[in-house]
Formats: C-alpha cells, sequence, structure tokens
C-alpha cells in the first residue's frame, strides 16, 4: 500500500522526522528511513537515487538543514516525487535550509513543507499516493473530516463562552 522512503542528513534530524514516520504508518505506508548526507557521503545519495524506484519507493522525503542540498541531489537523479523537509538551525532558524530547498533550478522539482514540518511531509507523501491506492485517500477524507468536526467543536465552546462575558 505504498512506501515512503525518509532520507535525513544526519542523525540528529530525527525528532523532525518522526511525525512523518509516524503519519506513514498510521495510513499504513511502509517507511524506510536513512541518514545519507549530500555532502558526506554523496555516493550514497546518488546510489539511493537511481535504485529507488526499483526497490518499490514511490515517495522520497528529504530532511535536512543549514546548505540542505539532500532533496535536490536525490531529486537530480530520479523522477519519483520528492518532498523536501527543513530543518531548524540555529543561525537562521531554518530558513537557510528552507530557502536551499526550495530555490530548486528548472527542471529538478522538490516539493517542500514548512522548517520541522514532518507532519505535513508524511501527510503530503500520503496524498500523493493516494492518487494510485483508494484505500489511503478514503483514511485522508476521514483524518480531514476528523480535523474539521474537531474545529467545529472548538468553535461551538467558543461561541458559548462568548455568550458569558
Amino acid at each position: 500500500m505504498g512506501k515512503v522512503a525518509i532520507l535525513m542528513g544526519s542523525k540528529s534530524d530525527l525528532p523532525v522526522v518522526k511525525p512523518a514516520i509516524q503519519v506513514l504508518k498510521s495510513f499504513g505506508i511502509e517507511v524506510q528511513v536513512h541518514v545519507i548526507s549530500a555532502h558526506r557521503t554523496p555516493d550514497e545519495a546518488h546510489e539511493f537515487a537511481v535504485n529507488a524506484e526499483k526497490s518499490g519507493i514511490e515517495v522520497v522525503i528529504c530532511a535536512a538543514g543549514k546548505a540542505a542540498h539532500l532533496g535536490g541531489v536525490i531529486a537530480a537523479y530520479t523522477t519519483l516525487p520528492v518532498i523536501g523537509l527543513p530543518v531548524k538551525t540555529d543561525m537562521m532558524g531554518g530558513l537557510d535550509s528552507l530557502l536551499s530547498i526550495v530555490q530548486m533550478p528548472s527542471g529538478i522539482p522538490v516539493a517542500t513543507v514548512g522548517v520541522n514540518g514532518g507532519e505535513n511531509a508524511g501527510l503530503l507523501a500520503a496524498q500523493i499516493l493516494g492518487i494510485r491506492y483508494p484505500e489511503i485517500s478514503l483514511k485522508l477524507k476521514e483524518f480531514k473530516k476528523h480535523m474539521a468536526e474537531k474545529i467545529n467543536a472548538d468553535d461551538r465552546l467558543l461561541q458559548e463562552e462568548l455568550k458569558n462575558l
């Protein structure tokens, strides 16, 4: 029912990646997680990218910080959808990571979520897979329905509180 690879430039990125793993697993999507650096292990990045599709990967999430080129390197070698997950940094709060991921040259797109947006990276991967797998699409519809119900319940509570002011 779909297979997503999550790559992170460093093991220290795991707290940012965990929400993506949890989201994907909650939708029944198989997840592989690897530490691969665009700069420190470029041969491994290349090897992963050129073999990802053959190994059954359908979407790749790449988490990286600072000069966050991992997603771009992977996207250069595969036609699979690549989602960039910028990691917050001490120097620029993640703006450096975000810009490194989102400012890709023409012809090498990398979809990008917000800084430390692991949950959204997982949801975007699920939505991409939902095009092919109806059972994932149904679970996404339920997920969104529950989100709307929670907002509606919060609004009802707020309206009651406002009446008492």
